[in-house]
């Protein structure tokens, strides 16, 4: 009997996707008071990340990027436009196609984010080997959904 609490395919403890889940969620607790200063969410700055890179990017090819679908992406892009942060336009060539291009004002966020990614790593317990391998394995399984 003892053996059936490890073949039961319904207990969570046995869920791989639960502690990909509690762990992502918890990450992104952690980043909350480095980003409520800066008066964007999680999803913002990663948003803002890509726009650091790129300036200007397809809404689509930005979700692609954050693995984002667009009704998730266009109420996001909308409160980050009202809040003077991205600027959204059709693209001339194609109309059905909307550009996202971050504003001066978005990017001055940069440098007050400059030190977020190096306050969070001392959150997880792991070492640098380790973060370095979650790292490829989470991205393996990423790439996995695409193929």
């Amino acid at each position: 009997m003892g053996n059936m609490k490890e073949k039961d395919p319904l207990l969570l403890e046995n869920q791989l996707c639960f502690p990909l889940y509690a762990a992502s969620r918890e990450v992104v607790k952690q980043y909350t008071p480095y980003l409520k200063p800066l008066g964007i969410t999680y999803t913002q700055y990663i948003t803002l990340m890509v726009l650091w890179e790129e300036k200007k990017i397809r809404v689509g090819d930005l979700g692609k990027r954050l693995f984002l679908d667009t009704g998730t992406l266009t109420p996001l892009l909308k409160k980050m436009e009202e809040a003077g942060l991205v600027k959204r336009t059709r693209s001339q060539g194609d109309e059905r196609v909307v550009d996202v291009e971050i504003t001066d004002e978005g990017m001055s966020l940069k440098k007050k984010a400059r030190e977020i990614p190096g306050k969070m790593s001392s959150c997880l317990n792991i070492s640098r080997e380790e973060a370095t391998i979650l790292y490829q394995e989470l991205y393996k399984i990423l790439q996995g959904f695409h193929d």
